[in-house]
């Protein structure tokens, strides 16, 4: 199978099936023409043509925006065209995180084609002189890829949240990381991706970390979204990834990630330069 074919699988997508989606004449998302019908029913805030989707909110700020957008979703949940809502919200933007013009709960972000923003951490122990990976499986109840496995901590990243106080969040909810372990996570860059899904587009940056835990240390899960933990040698970890798909689509090329900057992966494997390329593929 090869590494090469998780880069391939989460960067599937063909553009020419969205038309884009503006705000103040920005394009921050990216819709199918399907979906942008459902919102011709409110004209007042959308702007619905062949040519592309635009917010027509008038004398409005982010909340203000935000507020109207959201009304408009809630009806859509009502209709059953929308899954029910997280009620954590994603900034629509065209540049960095910080410039968000636009709040969007993350159910309804991929209609939107926004771009939305993770956080995964690898955690690693030394032991018996070889890098060994903490890997969680997903409790099987889980409405997004049950029983499959998953990094010890990952998470979205929601609009109003810190980078450091969403990692401290997710890494006491999913493994019982205390602060002053997270303190010590190195952040060590981000790998990206666009992903065609039944719900539209999902251009994704995940901010990606490392973290040595001690030998003894041992998660535990508060929040229930991880049923077990396996300590294993990272050639195991590897040859998971490689020859199967048994992990969360978008933790196998975090861990491809890992696996090159730590020398596991290295410039004498064929698709090398493939894979340091595909992990970063530029944003429509």
């Amino acid at each position: 199978m090869g590494f090469l074919q998780h880069l391939r699988r989460c960067n599937r997508h063909d553009l020419s099936g969205f038309i884009p989606f503006r705000v103040e004449g920005a394009v921050v998302g990216r819709v199918r023409p399907a979906f942008a019908e459902y919102l011709t029913a409110w004209p007042e805030v959308f702007a619905v043509m062949p040519e592309g989707v635009e917010l027509v909110v008038e004398h409005s700020g982010v909340e203000e925006r935000s507020a109207a957008v959201a009304e408009v979703l809630n009806a859509l949940v009502e209709q059953g065209v929308l899954p029910p809502l997280h009620g954590e919200l994603y900034g629509a933007t065209a540049h960095s995180r910080s410039d968000a013009v636009l709040l969007i709960d993350r159910a309804a972000a991929p209609c939107f084609g926004i771009r939305a923003f993770g956080q995964h951490l690898n955690g690693y122990v030394r032991k018996d002189n070889r890098c060994h990976m903490w890997i969680g499986r997903r409790a099987s109840d889980r409405m997004i890829y049950p029983g499959k496995l998953d990094h010890l901590v990952a998470g979205g990243l929601p609009h109003n949240i810190s980078l450091a106080g969403n990692l401290a969040k997710e890494c006491w909810e999913e493994a019982a990381i205390p602060p002053e372990l997270v303190s010590q996570a190195i952040p060590v860059g981000t790998v990206s991706y666009v992903a065609e899904s039944e719900r539209g587009l999902k251009p994704d940056t995940l901010y990606c970390y490392d973290l040595e835990l001690p030998a003894d240390f041992q998660p535990r899960c508060t929040d229930g979204e991880v049923e077990e933990f396996y300590l294993w040698p990272v050639e195991q970890v590897m040859e998971l990834v490689r020859e199967t798909e048994e992990f969360k689509q978008n933790c196998n090329l975090v861990i491809i990630d890992f696996l090159i900057r730590h020398g596991f992966i290295g410039p004498e494997h064929d698709d090398y330069l493939e894979l340091v390329t595909g992990l970063h593929p530029p944003l429509p």
